[in-house]
Parts: C-alpha cells; structure tokens; sequence
C-alpha cells in the first residue's frame, strides 16, 4: 500500500513521551521472550532471528503527531510490546514528515527494532493525509542531484542514532512505475546510489529492504527492479486479504494471502535472502465477524512452514474505500491479532545494537 505515514515532532514531547515508557513498562509488564539469554537465539547482523520472527506493525500517528502515544495505546491493546515499528518519510527534509530518527522514533527505537520506509516524494498534504505527491525522480536521485541538500543531512542522522535500522527505499517500488517514479532501470540506479551514498559516509548500521508489493500480475516489473543480491539484505512484501475492500470478493485466508508471494519471490528473485511481510492485514467479513479472528490466530501454525519470513508487520490502519478497515482496533480482529502475538514463535531476544 503506497502512500501513508508521517510525524512532526517538537521537542518538547520527549519528557511526555519517556513518562509514556514508564506507564507501558507498568500497564503490561517487562518485555520477555521464550528465548532471552540464549545466544542460539540471538539475531544476526542482518538482524534475522533464527528461532522465530520479528512481530510488528504500522501505527499510524496521531492528532498531535505524536507517535509515541499511539504506539504505546495499540501495545496496551495487544498484551506485548511490538518487537518492530514501521514507519514512512518522504523527502522533503521538513521536521513533519521529512526527518527521519524523529525523537518519537529515537524513543521507541530504545526496546524496539524501527523500520524507516523512504520516499522519493514530497507529500502535498502533512502525514500524506491524501496519498497526493510530487515525485523527485528515479532518474535524477541516481544523477547524485538530491545528495548534498536531500539525502546527505538525513543519512548522517542515521549515522548519529548508531543502533542497526531497517531501511525501505521507495517501497512498493512496482507501483510506483505508472505514479511517474521513473523506469525499473533508473529505480535500480537510484536504489544502487541511495546504497553506495550510505557507504561513502561511513555508515554502518543499516540494514536494506527491498519492498515489492507482491503482487504476481507484476512478475516481470519485480524481476526488473531487483537491485542485486549485493545491495539487498531482505526482500519485503506487502499482502493482504481485501475481501470486499477494492471491489474483490474472495475471502483468502493468511496461508493463501502470503504463500503464493512469498514462494514466488524465493524462487524468482532470490533463494537466499530472508522475506519481511513488510505489510499485511485483513479486511472484515461483515456477515461472518469471526472470519477476521481466525484469520490471525492461524498465523503461529502458518509461520513455520514459511521459514525464512522473518519479519510480521501488520498494517494498522483503515484505507479509504468501503469495506477497507484494516485495523486491529477492536472486535474479533483485535481478539485474533493479541492472540497470534503472544506465540513464542514471535517473542525474540532484540539486539542491543
């Protein structure tokens, strides 16, 4: 799903954001895992944890742009604290939207993994509210025209927080083809000079997502966009089960929303690379509510038979359209989601760095 995201943030909510670990730490309990303390466990430098997998989610932010906040009400909801937040950027630069390792995320980023999806856009709207934006260009990232005023000020930034991050460039790169991005060649070069720009200033503790929506009908634009296994530590997909969402209406449980990709992308693209479902949720069944609970409670005996999936993050957000909450909020959703969250396959020992 392209298109969503954001944080403004202002200083001054540090103090109220650390106040808000303390009540987290109180509501729900000291973060543990099955496996703390076992070194067999403990991620690797790509951060792939070989016991299990990452468990998290997109939360969108608030009213204030506070992210903290809602990141910590949605743990609250789910009984755990989430081992990942995803979060998006464009590239304007501005403290909204355009700065990425904001205070919120350098906060939550204390006891979580974060994930920082980058867009070569400028969103025309705070927070993307309207999925409207001027894009920047494959073509001219690549020429090294955005460096000195755009990337550079941004990837020191990364350099500076020093813990490992995910990093996504312009995810769900597929799509972004007829949005006017560029051809799959200038995306391969502008992913390759945003890569290479990070090396150049000595950055260490990045660690690369390639994201695909997944999506099969386009196959050849995918193998097309492929970067290189040199550029790449994991492969990102973004699936769902849309049901009535988007005019579809086949209900597609999490097996047969997630496998078809997953396989396809092992086999086409690479062999060796561990898979995040960088986004995935369900739509409701409206005259079967339950459908939606047992959607997620299936997903601890799915995990293991997609073994190299690493990463589950949820997409926590409602999308416009009838029929297109995705969110986890309440109801058999929330109940089915906690649920699946609380399996050992899902509780890893993060990294410190």
């Amino acid at each position: 799903m392209t298109g969503q995201h954001a944080k403004g943030g202002a200083a001054g909510r540090l103090a109220v954001a650390l106040a808000a670990v303390g009540a987290l730490t109180a509501g729900i309990g000291v973060w543990s895992t099955v496996a703390e303390g076992d070194d067999r466990c403990a991620p690797d430098t790509r951060l792939v944890a070989p016991c299990g997998a990452w468990w998290g989610a997109y939360i969108p932010y608030d009213g204030d742009s506070s992210l903290v906040r809602p990141v910590h009400a949605f743990e609250k909801k789910i009984g755990r604290r989430l081992d990942l937040v995803y979060t998006y950027h464009d590239m304007s630069g501005n403290e909204l939207d355009g700065t990425l390792l904001t205070p919120d995320e350098q906060v939550l980023g204390r006891d979580r993994l974060l994930m920082l999806a980058w867009e070569s856009t400028v969103w025309k709207e705070p927070h993307h509210a309207g999925y409207t934006e001027t894009q920047l260009g494959w073509k001219n990232l690549a020429s090294g025209q955005y460096d000195a005023e755009i990337l550079d000020p941004q990837i020191r930034r990364i350099k500076a927080y020093g813990k490992r991050v995910f990093l996504s460039f312009d995810q769900e790169a597929d799509a972004r083809i007829k949005e006017g991005a560029g051809t799959p060649a200038e995306y391969v070069a502008a992913y390759r000079h945003l890569h290479d720009r990070f090396k150049q200033l000595g950055v260490d503790n990045v660690v690369w997502v390639w994201t695909v929506s997944g999506y099969l009908g386009s196959a050849e634009s995918m193998k097309q966009l492929y970067p290189g296994d040199d550029y790449v530590d994991w492969i990102g997909m973004d699936q769902y089960n849309y049901f009535q969402c988007h005019r579809t209406t086949k209900w597609l449980d999490f097996d047969k929303s997630q496998r078809p990709s997953y396989d396809w992308l092992r086999e086409n693209i690479s062999a060796e690379k561990p898979i995040m479902l960088s986004e995935f949720s369900t739509a409701p069944d409206p005259e079967r509510p339950a459908r939606q609970r047992d959607w997620y409670t299936a997903i601890p005996g799915v995990a293991p038979t997609l073994p190299e999936a690493k990463a589950y993050v949820h997409w926590n957000r409602a999308v416009p359209g009838p029929g297109c909450d995705l969110t986890v909020d309440s109801g058999p959703g929330l109940e089915g989601y906690r649920t699946a969250g609380q399996d050992p396959y899902f509780k890893q020992p993060l990294p410190r760095r």
